[in-house]
């Protein structure tokens, strides 16, 4: 696995409640053949439509994003912790 796969995986794995669109873009946007080269097509299934849209949003935001300061991870944590608790997932991951 990829480390997308991977992620999309372990949230699988441990109940989260983030929509399939969510997810498709966790598990999907550095798939650059599909959703930017349209390679594969020939397997998609009717719903792939829906999260290939969904993909290209996210990409829009994900790429470049990185910044050279360091966050202040205390200050997020509050934030980060209520995303976990709101998708199923506050409590300890099985990886």
């Amino acid at each position: 696995f990829g480390h997308d796969e991977y992620m999309y995986q372990v949230l699988k794995h441990n109940g989260c409640t983030i929509p399939e669109e969510g997810l498709a873009m966790i598990r999907f946007h550095s798939f650059y053949p599909w959703h930017d080269g349209r390679a594969y097509t020939q397997f998609e299934a009717p719903e792939d439509a829906e999260k290939l849209k969904w993909v290209k949003e996210f990409n829009k935001f994900d790429l470049y994003s990185k910044g050279d300061e360091l966050p202040d991870v205390e200050a997020l944590k509050p934030y980060y912790q209520s995303l976990l608790e709101k998708y199923g997932l506050g409590g300890k991951l099985k990886w």
